[in-house]
């Protein structure tokens, strides 16, 4: 049987995140059987320009059975949490690391199962901005065929125990470090919804450049300044890259960094121009730089 790693020694445990300026906390949870609201133990990780600043991690007495499947995957057993408090006890200590800030998970289970255990133990919801490490690892490496936490730590060179919930926070802090080292997406970036469609899409103009366009826009939605600005040259502004549509049109405020080629927009537009289709991608300084000059769109515009 697997043994629960304890803290490391030079990592201080702290009663209260609040305590420490952090840029973004990391919480991973076991737990006991298959009710996601059963947490038995929960570790939790303070991350400040790129290092570790804090570390929480304890053991928790589920108020539930022990699964044996569950007991396989990381070890713990109602023997390990005999005398440890329950989520209840320990619910302010969580709140206070969590609650105002960006918190990472590697998949929405944690998010899940703190939101099971705040109903079940009768405690209030913790309120925090939540961010998927898997979705950033599956922007950030998108050439990998799988983005699972022990996958992500092998290719990447860190140090991890998989189903330890201490490790397991430290290791989706550092796919998190490392997304931003490896994109130039700063945390910002990575919270902004990566295909934001926005309201209804401005009307496009009687005359102009682009009547005649169908142009969608890779990264800021269809109804902010930029969309406005491609229907008054006559555009018509759609959601997405489809079959019919001839620009897709790449936003400075795009949150893919230099990897927008691998963003689904931008693929989406590559297979339709393999397979034929005039389809232009072009980015939106090289745009309004051409128009600025008053000189019609060409594919020397295309971006690369």
């Amino acid at each position: 049987m697997n043994v629960v790693a304890p803290l490391k020694a030079d990592v201080a445990v702290v009663p209260c995140g609040a305590a420490s300026p952090v840029d973004f906390v990391v919480v991973d949870v076991e737990t006991a059987c298959s009710r996601v609201s059963s947490i038995c133990q929960i570790g939790i990780v303070g991350f400040r320009d790129g290092s570790e600043v804090f570390a929480f991690e304890t053991l928790v007495d589920p108020c539930d059975e022990f699964s044996p499947f569950n007991t396989r995957i990381h070890g713990i057993s109602c023997d390990h949490v005999l005398g440890q408090p329950t989520f209840g006890h320990i619910h302010a200590t969580v709140d206070g690391h969590l609650s105002g800030r960006t918190t990472v998970a590697h998949s929405f289970f944690d998010k899940g199962a703190l939101a099971a255990a705040c109903r079940v133990h009768r405690r209030e919801m913790i309120e925090t901005t939540w961010l998927d490490s898997v979705r950033v690892a599956k922007r950030a490496w998108p050439e990998l065929a799988s983005h699972r936490l022990n996958v992500l730590t092998r290719f990447l060179g860190v140090r991890h125990k998989h189903h330890d919930a201490l490790s397991d926070a430290r290791a989706a802090g550092m796919v998190i470090v490392k997304a931003i080292d490896h994109t130039g997406i700063d945390l910002a970036g990575w919270l902004k919804p990566t295909n934001p469609r926005g309201g209804a899409a401005p009307k496009a103009a009687a005359a102009g450049p682009l009547k005649g366009h169908r142009v969608a826009i890779l990264g800021a939605p269809r109804d902010a300044q930029l969309g406005h600005w491609l229907a008054e040259l006559g555009a018509r502004v759609v959601a997405s890259v489809g079959t019919t549509s001839t620009m897709l049109v790449i936003s400075r405020d795009q949150p893919f960094g230099r990897f927008a080629h691998a963003s689904a927009p931008y693929r989406r537009a590559e297979e339709l121009r393999q397979g034929g289709s005039a389809i232009e991608i072009v980015t939106e300084d090289d745009l309004r730089t051409q128009f600025s000059l008053d000189a019609p769109v060409t594919r020397d515009m295309l971006a690369r």
